[in-house]
């Protein structure tokens, strides 16, 4: 499949693996981008790690790939320092969603570093857009992890008639049908990170988080911390229930986020814990189709042959 993300990146599946905490280690981000796709490294472990993990990767794939640099964002010398690690070990690309991506294009541009930034709604996009991203990621409420308030649908309805940009679709995206979907609303690319959970290769993910994502159903799917401006959807647990709870009673926000200190890392390495108070498993709304563990390489060719299957049927709605 050839869309202008495929181009822009040098892969053969319009498809990006989510950088998902804690859990995109370089085996995962290998096994996508020699699979066809873009595999996509997170920097939650400092700059030390991410040059061995940028060079780990290296060692396991020669194809494409990416770093996230949403951690390295948060303060000023871990972020020099990443910044000059991808681009001294020359990375192709990199995505951003903390906060204002602007100030950050042009260094890496002028580094040879693709920027793909993630925006929440349309006036944000049009700005980076005008900054000199090369590519969009909008992504909708249904995914995984941190999210904002507007779908899937919405943004992809409000977005992507307003940039020119190639636009990669991302939240509630598992299957053939989603890609297919995003595609025909003009989407150049798709980005999943709840499908890649289940890859054999996502090692970083615990076994019980496995197990108890392999046995969601829809209603499973909760948010957390949405109401004060924070949120984060996952499955629900006797974590997610406790801080509902501290949310309605109105809790500062200071209690919340003592509740909630180190839960990605915690769940990430231990599961939910015995008492389910670890906190949530982080994964999008759409988990019905997460049925079984496949390698990265048979996801992205499934994904894509169902949404070719899905394209050629198209044509026929017209009559």
């Amino acid at each position: 499949m050839k869309t202008r993300v495929t181009e822009l990146l040098g892969i053969q599946y319009p498809i990006l693996q989510g950088a998902m905490a804690w859990i995109s280690r370089p085996e995962l981000v290998a096994a996508v981008s020699n699979g066809g796709g873009a595999g996509i490294l997170t920097t939650n472990w400092g700059p030390e790690q991410l040059l061995r993990d940028i060079r780990r990767i290296r060692e396991l794939t020669d194809k494409p790939f990416g770093v996230n640099t949403n951690h390295g964002l948060r303060n000023v010398e871990d972020r020099e320092e990443i910044f000059r690690i991808i681009i001294e070990e020359k990375v192709p690309f990199v995505t951003m969603g903390a906060g204002d991506q602007r100030p950050y294009i042009p260094v890496f541009r002028a580094g040879g570093v693709k920027t793909i930034c993630i925006v929440p709604k349309t006036r944000l996009a049009k700005r980076i857009e005008a900054a000199g991203a090369d590519a969009l990621i909008i992504e909708g409420t249904e995914a995984g992890g941190r999210i904002g308030t507007l779908t899937t649908m919405a943004l992809m309805s409000n977005v992507i008639p307003e940039v020119t940009i190639p636009v990669i679709a991302a939240g509630g995206i598992v299957d053939g049908r989603g890609m297919a979907a995003a595609m025909v609303m003009g989407a150049d690319g798709i980005q999943m990170g709840s499908r890649f959970l289940l890859a054999e290769e996502c090692h970083a993910f615990h076994p019980d988080n496995v197990k108890r994502l392999l046995e969601a159903t829809d209603d499973d799917s909760t948010e957390v911390g949405l109401s004060r401006g924070k949120g984060m959807r996952g499955l629900r647990s006797p974590f997610s229930e406790r801080y509902h709870e501290m949310e309605i009673a109105g809790v500062p926000v200071e209690e919340l986020n003592a509740l909630a200190a180190e839960m990605s890392r915690k769940v990430a390495e231990e599961g939910i814990g015995a008492d389910g108070m670890n906190g949530i498993v982080q994964c999008g709304q759409s988990v019905g189709p997460l049925k079984k563990v496949q390698p990265a390489a048979e996801i992205l060719r499934t994904v894509t042959e169902e949404a070719a299957e899905i394209l050629k049927k198209a044509p026929g709605l017209l009559g």
